[in-house]
């Protein structure tokens, strides 16, 4: 098997496993239990710099293994200094964009630190306020939060990060996207000048590169795969149809098509909800997931989704950040986004711990420009002159050819486990 190199002093070093990582024996023996074996690109590379307290800035998109990238450096730190955390402060502050992908980071905080006495809790909106403060009395060593809501708090004096000496911004290009940069400058504005910042985008504009070069000093910048590359194992596929076919159209996929978890995208709140209600109405039982819905009817469409009693969930993008779930066999784009780099976020949310998956894109005559921005950002053509049956014409993009799913099989056994993204 390949090994996993990092950049340590002008170097490479070959890794092979997590111990060459100089991790803890502790987290090892989680990690094992997690069932992973050895380290992804983006692990490789910045595990070492947080164990050594550099500032790091991460390029990866999800999926790439980064929430453990910043996690087991963040306990193995928090452990080695052996002290406890201030009534209402944390000692490490971690910022997501949506309440899904921070309680996904909890749950990760968790399984890794499961032979750790460390306490952890999660502050995020769409919920009582009364149960988190509870929680935050006593202080906590890890806050993993979402902007707002910790702002509330800090307004209120139930929380405190004037001691966190561990700051993490994940998913920054989606914090932009949401208008959360305000928000941030004025939480970190609150955080010790002397402090280990990490911040992780899977893409890098402007204006994150702005905000690391005010909070990071000196950061060692650590990337996995570009974005613009979609993973080979998806099968990506176009139908062009009428916007008012592309309901009925996306029946006919669904049922037409053995599958098991798909995620549909929709660009709208209500969009969503609307296919889900055609969905359910054709006899395909499917939940919507956006930020309209309270946190509740989020959290159940999900544990639904993830224990595959509902097969089918209509998302939009920024409630599906969240979402990482292995065994998404089908991802179809309802509506082409409008930003090129989301598409290869969507459809990535198959393909996943070496799996194959299929991506469907229905593409309406008035999208075909956002294909093209689709198209030139991946470096290939989606449009071939393919026919395949249905309300639309399919013309699916040229795959990898298979193979016979023995051999398929018999790969997959050989190679070790990679830790996937949780978030």
């Amino acid at each position: 098997m390949p090994s996993a190199p990092v950049w340590r002093r002008h170097e490479w070093y070959d890794l092979k496993t997590f111990s060459d990582l100089g991790l803890a024996e502790s987290l090892l023996r989680a990690v094992a239990a997690e069932g992973y074996e050895a380290p992804t690109a983006i692990q490789a590379a910045a595990i070492p710099h947080g164990l050594a307290g550099a500032d790091v800035l991460g390029i990866a998109q999800t999926g790439t293994g980064k929430t453990a990238a910043f996690v087991l450096p963040m306990l193995q730190r928090l452990t080695a200094e052996g002290r406890r955390p201030e009534p209402k402060t944390c000692r490490a502050l971690i910022l997501a964009p949506t309440r899904e992908l921070a309680a996904q980071i909890l749950d990760c905080i968790r399984a890794y630190g499961r032979f750790l006495k460390l306490s952890s809790t999660l502050v995020v909106g769409g919920v009582k306020a009364g149960p988190q403060i509870k929680a935050l009395a006593a202080g906590v060593d890890v806050l993993v939060a979402t902007p707002g809501r910790l702002l509330d708090h800090m307004a209120s004096g139930d929380a405190r990060i004037d001691t966190a000496r561990i700051v993490v911004l994940d998913e920054a290009d989606q914090m932009l996207d949401l208008g959360f940069f305000p928000a941030i400058r004025r939480i970190m504005a609150k955080t010790p000048k002397v402090r280990q910042t990490q911040l992780f985008s899977a893409t890098m504009p402007a204006p994150i590169r702005a905000l690391a070069a005010d909070f990071l000093h000196d950061p060692k910048e650590v990337r996995a795969t570009p974005v613009s590359k979609p993973v080979e194992r998806i099968d990506q596929r176009v139908i062009e149809t009428p916007a008012e076919q592309k309901r009925a159209v996306l029946t006919e996929i669904l049922k037409g098509e053995a599958h098991g978890r798909t995620i549909v995208f929709t660009r709208t709140k209500h969009g969503a909800d609307r296919v889900a209600k055609h969905l359910n109405a054709a006899g395909l039982p499917a939940a919507a997931i956006h930020g309209n819905k309270s946190q509740n009817q989020r959290t159940r469409a999900l544990d639904a989704f993830k224990s595959a009693e509902t097969r089918i969930l209509v998302a939009t993008d920024i409630a599906a950040r969240g979402i990482d779930v292995d065994g998404v066999e089908h991802v179809v784009n309802f509506e082409l986004p409008n930003v090129p780099e989301v598409y290869v976020h969507r459809i990535g949310r198959t393909a996943r711990a070496g799996a194959e998956g299929v991506a469907i894109s229905l593409c309406d005559p008035m999208e075909r420009k956002l294909l093209r921005d689709i198209e030139r950002l991946i470096g290939r053509s989606l449009l071939q002159d393919t026919a395949v049956p249905g309300n639309g014409t399919a013309r699916p993009g040229k795959p990898e050819a298979k193979k016979p799913a023995s051999t398929r099989r018999r790969r997959r056994k050989q190679s070790p486990r990679r830790m996937s993204d949780a978030a």
